[in-house]
């Protein structure tokens, strides 16, 4: 078997120095059950990640709330209606160092061309 001679304390102590490297930086974070996050790594415990997860959330109004199947196809936008809201929220959420199957810095692009102003 591959994982024989696999050592899981060396293991969990390159991801907590990597953790400690990417500290406040955009990171991709994939389990070993395959899901991916993405977010910026907060804080390092013992046992675990602390990171702040984005989530898109839409506003809805009291009004639009009653009407909002109606309308759900042309957004809600017509002549006297304004369009919903749109942000993004973090979420404080915890990861255990056991179920992190890898850790990646995610990639910046600068805008292009990048004009010395």
């Amino acid at each position: 078997m591959l994982l024989d001679g696999f050592d899981s304390s060396n293991s969990t102590q390159n991801l907590k120095s990597k953790c400690k490297k990417y500290l406040y930086y955009n990171v991709t974070l994939i389990m070993s059950d395959g899901s991916i996050f993405d977010g910026m790594i907060e804080n390092i415990d013992q046992d675990r990640i602390v990171m702040l997860v984005g989530e898109d959330v839409i506003d809805l109004d009291d009004d639009d709330e009653s009407n909002y199947d109606e309308n759900r196809q042309h957004g809600n936008v017509g002549f006297h209606r304004r369009p919903r809201r749109r942000f993004r929220r973090f979420r404080r959420r915890f990861f255990p160092f056991a179920n992190v199957a890898a850790l990646e810095l995610l990639p910046f692009f600068p805008p292009h061309p990048y004009l010395f102003y």
